[in-house]
C-alpha cells in the first residue's frame, strides 16, 4: 500500500538584494501604503493575535531583540538589533531578519531581510498612528533626528497624510545634508534648522527619532503648541527615551502594545497607572483618537511584532506577485519524515566503502 506525502513546500527566501528590487519595482509609495493597509488591517483584528513583549537582550552598547506574533494561520518572528556605535564602524544601527511560517504545520514559508523592511513598516505605522491622532489638515512636520529612519518617515507622511513642508534638525549636521541630499526633488519644502525648538515651532506634527541609547530630553513641554501630535519613535528599550516626562502628562498618550511599552518606551519614565489608549482600540472605534483641534497626542511608538507580520505577509505576497526570492531548501527532504538519520547514511555507507 502506498501512503501519499504532503508536497514538498520550499521557504522564499528574499535577501537583502531582492528586496531592494523589490521596492524599486512597485516604488517607495506603493510600498508603504501598502505595508499600511496591512498593519491596519491587522491591527483591526487585535484580539486573534497570540501577543507577548520582545524578548531582548541587552548590553552596553545595545540590544538583540527577537519579536514573535501567531494567529490561527500564521507565525511570525524578527531578528533585530539596535547599536547606535555601528556606524563608527561601518555597520548599519539597525540589521533584522524574519520568518513567516503555516502554523498548520511549522512550514517556514518565507525568510526575508528585514533592516530595509522595518524602516518602510516604521514609517508606515508613525503614518497609520497619526492619521488616527493628528489634526485634520496637517501639513508642517518637525523631524528631529535625521538618520537612517528620517527619510522613510518623511516620505510616509507626505504620502500618507499630505505633509508638505519639513522642518529639519539634527546634532549631526553631515546627517541632515544626507536627508535634504535624498529627499531633492520629492516636492517637499526642507528648512534646516539650528535646534530642536526651532524645528518644532509652528509644525503640526512632530517625529522624534533620534538613535542614542540615553534618556534624552529631546522635546521639552515649552515646546509644545496647542493641536500638535507627537510621533515620538527614538524611545524604544528600557533607559532610552526623547520626551520630557510633563510632555506625557500635558498630552494624551497612545501605545501599540501596553505591556510591552511601559517597559520600552518614553511612558517607563512615569508611575504604571500612568493613563494610555492602545492604538488598536481607537482604529476599531473602541477609543476616541483626538478629540479636538487643541489636543496635544502623543504615539509612544516602539515597534511591535504584529507590525513585523504585516510587513511579511506584504513583501511575501509581493514576491510571489513579481516571481521574486529564491526557493531556499533550509527544511530538510525526507523520503520518510519519521528517518531523519536516513539522511546520512549516504555519506555513511561511502566513508566505509572509503575505509
Amino acid at each position: 500500500m502506498t501512503t501519499s506525502r504532503r508536497p514538498r513546500t520550499a521557504t522564499r527566501y528574499l535577501s537583502a538584494p531582492t528586496l531592494v528590487r523589490l521596492v524599486q519595482t512597485l516604488g517607495v509609495e506603493a510600498c508603504l501604503r501598502g505595508i499600511a493597509e496591512h498593519i491596519r488591517e491587522d491591527f483591526c483584528r487585535w484580539p486573534d493575535f497570540d501577543k507577548s513583549a520582545r524578548v531582548a537582550n541587552h548590553s552596553r552598547d545595545g540590544v538583540i531583540e527577537l519579536m514573535p506574533i501567531a494567529d490561527d494561520t500564521l507565525y511570525s518572528f524578527k531578528y533585530v538589533n539596535g547599536h547606535p556605535k555601528n556606524t563608527r564602524v561601518g555597520l548599519p544601527t539597525v540589521m533584522a531578519f524574519g520568518v513567516l511560517a503555516d502554523v498548520d504545520t511549522g512550514t517556514p514559508l518565507l525568510l526575508s531581510e528585514l533592516t530595509l523592511t522595518t524602516a518602510l513598516r516604521t514609517a508606515a505605522m508613525s503614518a497609520v498612528a497619526a492619521q488616527a491622532l493628528a489634526c485634520p489638515g496637517s501639513r508642517v512636520m518637525a523631524l528631529i533626528g535625521n538618520g537612517a529612519q528620517a527619510e522613510f518617515q518623511a516620505l510616509a507622511f507626505a504620502h500618507l497624510l499630505g505633509i508638505r513642508e519639513l522642518r529639519l534638525f539634527d546634532t549631526d549636521p553631515a546627517a541632515t545634508d544626507k536627508l535634504m541630499a535624498n529627499l531633492r526633488g520629492s516636492g517637499l519644502t526642507l528648512t534646516r534648522c539650528g535646534s530642536t525648538a526651532e524645528a518644532v515651532r509652528g509644525a503640526d506634527i512632530v517625529t522624534t527619532v533620534t538613535a542614542d541609547k540615553t534618556n534624552a530630553t529631546i522635546l521639552t513641554p515649552a515646546m509644545v503648541e496647542p493641536g500638535m501630535h507627537i510621533n515620538a519613535v527614538g524611545g524604544d528599550c528600557p533607559g532610552k527615551t526623547e520626551l520630557h516626562p510633563d510632555v506625557l502628562r500635558g498630552a494624551r498618550v497612545f501605545v501599540e502594545y501596553e505591556p510591552q511599552t511601559r517597559i520600552e518606551g518614553d511612558i517607563q519614565q512615569l508611575p504604571a497607572d500612568f493613563p494610555v489608549t492602545e492604538l488598536w482600540q481607537v482604529l476599531t472605534g473602541q477609543a476616541p483618537g483626538r478629540m479636538d483641534t487643541a489636543e496635544v497626542t502623543v504615539f509612544d511608538s516602539v515597534g511591535f511584532a504584529l507590525e513585523d507580520y504585516a510587513a511579511l505577509r506584504f513583501v511575501h505576497a509581493a514576491a510571489e506577485r513579481l516571481g521574486l526570492g529564491e526557493a531556499l531548501d533550509l527544511i530538510p527532504d525526507l523520503d520518510d519524515p519519521k528517518n531523519l538519520f536516513g539522511l546520512l547514511r549516504p555519506r555513511a555507507a561511502s566513508l566505509r566503502r572509503a575505509a
